[in-house]
C-alpha cells in the first residue's frame, strides 16, 4: 500500500469557499466604515453646535430693528450674526415686555451666532428672504447639500447592518455545532468532497495490492462507461465492501477508484452520523444520498461501517435506537437507487462479523473483497514506494527489508521507515543504514529501551527466563525461527524472546501448536530448573498459553476426549444481550470436562519443556551467563554459542535455502509476535 500524497488542496474542494475566510475582513470593512460616517458628520457641521438656537418671532424683532448680518438661508435653516447684544424680553400678564432674568438676577442674553431651524419647503423660507428685503438686509440662499444627505441615510440604516452582521455572524456559528445547524443544520452530511480532478489518486499510487485492483478496475469500467453494461441489462453494483485489517489501505483504494473514473468522492466515517438527537443521523444520510445523486456518478465512501451497521435487535435495548434508525436508512438509499443514478457506495470495516445481513446481501454491498496483508512481492513494492524520498546507504537490500516485514501492513511498513529515518537523524547521519532500519523493527515490535537497569538478582533470574524461551525456540521445529533475545526492559516486559516466521503462514497444525505452548511455557520451566521455584514474571506466559489451549479444546477439535465438537463460548459474542434468551448448548460436566482438558493439556506442555530444558542444562547455563554479560544475543551470536538451531539443520538437509546465519532483517510473523514478559 502506498502512502497517499499530501495535498493540502483536497481539504479544500473546488468552488467551495473555506468556511469563515471572508468574515474577518468583513467585519473589519465594517468598523472602518462605521467610524468614517461618524468622522465625516463631524467635519461636515463644524459651526453647528457653536451657534444658539432661537425662534423665528425673535429673529423677526431682530431684523426689524437692523440688528442682524451675514444671514444665511437654505431647506434646513438660517444662520447669522446679531450687531449688538440683546437681551431676552418677556411679556407679563398686565402686558408689559420686561427683560427676561436668570437665577441670579443677571439678565439672558441672545447668542450672538444665531440660527432658526425651519422646514425645506415651509412658506417660512418666503417670509423670512421677504422679511429680509424690506428691511434692505442682504442675505445669501444655500442650496440643500445632497452628500449631507445621503450620509445621514447611511447613518439611519447603519444599526440595521450591524444587526444583520451579528446575526450572520451567529448563523455561521450556529452551522459549526455537531456539523449541522442548531436545528436545520444537524441534518446536513458531515461528508467530505474531494474533486477527483485535484491531484487524483489513482492505482499506480497504490502498491502491493495487484489482486484487489484488478477486481476493483470493474468497477472503475461501470463508472466510466454505465451504458456500456446496462446495454445488456446489466445494472451498476449498488456497493463495495472493502475487509481487512487496519492500515491495509481500503481508504486508499476507495479514493483510487475516485481517481481512476474522474468522479466525485464523498467521503465519511460511520460514526458521524450518530449525534445526540433522534433522527439527526436519518436526515444525514439522506442528505448525503440525495447530493451523490445530484453530482451522479459519484462515490460514496463509508469507513468503519461497523458503528452504524451493526446487527440489529442484538441488544438489551428496543429496536427504536438512533443507530438503528440511521442503519435502515441507509439500507433504504442504497436499494432505492435507479438505473440513471450511477452511485456506487464503498464502505471498509475490520468487522464483517457484526454487521447486519440485509447490508450484506446482493443488492446492496454486492462486491465483498478482502483487502489482507501484503506478499512478499506486495511489500518489496511498498518499501520501493516509501522509500523514494529517503536517502539510504549503498548496504540497505529491499530484499531483505521486505522478507524481513512479514505480516506488515502498508502502515506498519511506512511506520518502521519513519522510524528508520528519525534514528539516522537523531544520530546526525546523512543516509539512512540497515542497522537503523533494525533499531526501528526492534523499537516498534519489541518496544522502546526504559531507562532502568535491572539488579543482579533480577537480572539473572530473567535472563534464566528468557534463555528458557530462547532455548526451546531454538530446538523445537514447530516454534517459529529465533531472531534475537534480550534482558534489557523494553515496553512493559522485563526481557524479550523474539521469534519470526520464514513466511506468510495461512494455517498451524496441531504438532506445532504443542511446541508453541512449550515455548511460552518455557521461561517458567527454566526457573523452575534453575531456583526451584516460580515468580509472577510468568503471568503474560499463562495467560497467552490458557488462551491457546482452550481454543484447541472448544473451536479446533484438538482433545481426544472431547472430540469434533465446537464448543463456542458465549462471552466471545461481540453482541451484549444476544445469549441472554438462548440456552446453553452444553452442559455443565461437559464444561467441567472442558477445563480438565485445557488443565491437562497446558501441565503436559509445561512438563515437556520442562523435560528439553533439562537435557540442554548445559546450554541453558551457556545462554544465561551470555545474556547476563551482553544483555542481548542475536541468532548469529547464538549459533556461534550452541550451535545451529534446528530450523537451520532442516533448511540445509533440505536444500531449499543453504543456511546463513545472518544479523539482518529475517521473516516476521503474520502479524509480528514478540514474546513479552509482564512485569
Amino acid at each position: 500500500m502506498a502512502e497517499q500524497p499530501n495535498d493540502p488542496n483536497q481539504e479544500n474542494p473546488k468552488n467551495e469557499p473555506t468556511q469563515g475566510g471572508f468574515r474577518p475582513q468583513f467585519s473589519i470593512f465594517v468598523v472602518m466604515l462605521v467610524l468614517a460616517v461618524l468622522v465625516v458628520m463631524l467635519l461636515a457641521s463644524p459651526g453647528r453646535s457653536s451657534r444658539g438656537l432661537i425662534s423665528y418671532s425673535q429673529f423677526e424683532t431682530q431684523v426689524k430693528d437692523q440688528n442682524v448680518k451675514d444671514v444665511v438661508i437654505d431647506e434646513a435653516q438660517i444662520t447669522g450674526d446679531f450687531i449688538k447684544t440683546v437681551h431676552v424680553r418677556e411679556q407679563q400678564t398686565s402686558g408689559k415686555w420686561v427683560e427676561k432674568k436668570d437665577k441670579n438676577g443677571d439678565p439672558i442674553e441672545l447668542p450672538e451666532k444665531f440660527r432658526v431651524n425651519i422646514r425645506a419647503g415651509d412658506a417660512v423660507v418666503e417670509n423670512a428672504t421677504n422679511l429680509l428685503a424690506e428691511n434692505n438686509i442682504e442675505f445669501a440662499y444655500k442650496e440643500q447639500n445632497h452628500s449631507m444627505v445621503i450620509l445621514g441615510v447611511i447613518f439611519a440604516l447603519l444599526p440595521l447592518v450591524v444587526l444583520l452582521l451579528i446575526w450572520n455572524s451567529f448563523r455561521r456559528s450556529r452551522d459549526q455545532i455537531m456539523g449541522g445547524g442548531f436545528l436545520s443544520g444537524f441534518s446536513k452530511s458531515p461528508a467530505k468532497k474531494y474533486e477527483a480532478n485535484r491531484r487524483a489518486v489513482t492505482f499506480n499510487d497504490v502498491a502491493g495490492l495487484e489482486g484487489v485492483k484488478s477486481d476493483l478496475q470493474e468497477i472503475v469500467d461501470f463508472l466510466r462507461k454505465p451504458e456500456k453494461f446496462q446495454r445488456l441489462g446489466g445494472q451498476v453494483p449498488k456497493g463495495v465492501l472493502l475487509i481487512g485489517p487496519p492500515g491495509t489501505g481500503k481508504t486508499l483504494l476507495a479514493r483510487a477508484i475516485a481517481g481512476e473514473a474522474g468522479v466525485p468522492f464523498y467521503s465519511v466515517s460511520g460514526s458521524e452520523f450518530i449525534q445526540m438527537f433522534v433522527g439527526v443521523g436519518a436526515s444525514r444520510v439522506r442528505d448525503l444520498f440525495k447530493t451523490a445523486k445530484d453530482n451522479s456518478p459519484s462515490i460514496v465512501f463509508i469507513d468503519e461501517i461497523d458503528a452504524v451497521g451493526r446487527q440489529r435487535g442484538a441488544g438489551l435495548g428496543g429496536g427504536h435506537d438512533e443507530r438503528e434508525q440511521t442503519l435502515n436508512q441507509i439500507l433504504s438509499e442504497m436499494d432505492g437507487f435507479t438505473q440513471g443514478e450511477t452511485v456506487i457506495v464503498v464502505a471498509a470495516t475490520n468487522r464483517p462479523d457484526v454487521l447486519d445481513p440485509a447490508l450484506l446481501r446482493p443488492g446492496r454491498f454486492d462486491r465483498h473483497i478482502t483487502v489482507d496483508r501484503p506478499s512478499m512481492k506486495g511489500r518489496l513494492e511498498i518499501f520501493k514506494v516509501h522509500v523514494r524520498n529517503v536517502p539510504l546507504a549503498d548496504d540497505v537490500s529491499m530484499e531483505r527489508l521486505a522478507a524481513g516485514s512479514v505480516g506488515l501492513t502498508g502502515a506498519d511498513i511506512r511506520n518502521l521507515i519513519n522510524e528508520a529515518a528519525l534514528w539516522a537523524t537523531r544520530q546526525d547521519k546523512t543516509e539512512v543504514h540497515m542497522e537503523d532500519f533494525e533499531y526501528a523493527r526492534d523499537k516498534i515490535l519489541m518496544g522502546a529501551r526504559r531507562e532502568e537497569a535491572l539488579v543482579a538478582r533480577e537480572k539473572e533470574k530473567t535472563a534464566y527466563h528468557e534463555a528458557g524461551h530462547a532455548l526451546l525456540a531454538w530446538l523445537l521445529p514447530g516454534v517459529d525461527r529465533l531472531h534475537k533475545v534480550t534482558v534489557i526492559p523494553r515496553g512493559r516486559a522485563l526481557g524479550v524472546t523474539q521469534t519470526l516466521p520464514e513466511e506468510e503462514r495461512m494455517n498451524i497444525s496441531e504438532s506445532e501448536l504443542r511446541d508453541k505452548l512449550a515455548f511460552i511455557l518455557g521461561g517458567r520451566a527454566a526457573e523452575k530448573i534453575a531456583y526451584d521455584e516460580l515468580s509472577a514474571g510468568a503471568e503474560n506466559d499463562l495467560e497467552r498459553a490458557t488462551k491457546m489451549v482452550r481454543r484447541m479444546v472448544t473451536q479446533w477439535g484438538m482433545s481426544e476426549r472431547i472430540g469434533p465438537v465446537s464448543y463456542k463460548m458465549s462471552g466471545e459474542d461481540p453482541f451484549l444481550g444476544r445469549e441472554m434468551h438462548e440456552s446453553r448448548q452444553f452442559s455443565e460436566h461437559t464444561m467441567q470436562v472442558i477445563d480438565e482438558e485445557i488443565a491437562r493439556i497446558l501441565h503436559d506442555a509445561a512438563q515437556r519443556a520442562i523435560d528439553v530444558l533439562t537435557e540442554n542444562r548445559d546450554k541453558l547455563e551457556s545462554v544465561t551467563k551470555e545474556l547476563c554479560e551482553k544483555e542481548e544475543l542475536s541468532d548469529v551470536e547464538i549459533t556461534d554459542l550452541i550451535g545451529p538451531s534446528v530450523h537451520a539443520i532442516r533448511k540445509k538437509s533440505q536444500e531449499e535455502i543453504p543456511y546463513e546465519s545472518s544479523n539482518g532483517m529475517p521473516g516476521v510473523e503474520a502479524p509480528p509476535r514478540a514474546k513479552s514478559e509482564e512485569e
